[in-house]
């Protein structure tokens, strides 16, 4: 059965990457949505309108959405518009790249993105809305929450736990049997050797609390 069609939400570098994704796909991308006016063209595609456009529009059966919101700590925009347009009945797709290995025993959630040069090994599960970056690696029976961020280059060892709301930085390690506490943030370049503690910003080598 064809896939629906499907908009973007933002206009801005990941709603490039989430559009490019798509497009290697050969998935029917309507177009995206955005609150800039001048963002008139992403990726050779369309601004259809401000974000509220789908809603005001599209019978929520009509489409599906691709969040093209990223996110930097805290995911801001990425959660409010993924649980705005839950409420409103819509649903994400999730997007993988045709150049990420995932293992067929991994779980992902709706709206998981992994993208080009990402891998996931055998029994990981990932959930809703996180995104599994530009050749990040996640090894066996890692454990990532909602609305997690695993940056480009990040790597994740075997049986690692992140809580929901996370950012593991860019090019940062951890190491096997870590606990990544809920809304708390990996510096880019880290490497981390102990447990986060929830809502806490760790840096360095080895990573320690930011005070």
């Amino acid at each position: 059965m064809k896939s629906l069609p499907i908009i973007v939400l933002g206009g801005g570098g990941h709603a490039r990457v989430v559009i490019d994704a798509l497009l290697a796909c050969n998935e029917q991308v309507l177009g995206f949505v955005d609150a800039d006016p001048d963002k008139t063209d992403v990726e050779g595609l369309r601004r259809l309108g401000q974000v509220e456009y789908i809603a005001e529009t599209y019978r929520s059966d009509k489409v599906l959405l691709a969040n093209g919101f990223g996110s930097i700590g805290m995911p801001g925009a990425r959660l409010t518009y993924f649980e705005k347009y839950k409420q409103w009945g819509f649903q994400f797709i999730s997007v993988i790249h045709p150049r990420a290995i995932v293992s067929p025993s991994t779980t992902l959630e709706e709206g998981v993105q992994v993208m080009a040069g990402a891998i996931i090994q055998p029994g990981v599960s990932v959930g809703e809305n996180s995104i599994i970056n530009t050749g990040a690696s996640v090894d066996h029976d890692c454990t990532i929450g909602s609305h997690v961020h695993v940056a480009p280059r990040a790597t994740l060892s075997g049986t690692v736990r992140v809580g929901d709301c996370a950012h593991i930085g860019t090019g940062a390690v951890v190491i096997q049997g870590i606990d990544i506490g809920a809304e708390s943030m990996v510096g880019a370049g880290s490497v981390v050797v102990k447990d986060v503690e929830k809502g806490s910003t760790v840096l360095g080598n080895p990573a320690v609390r930011k005070s």
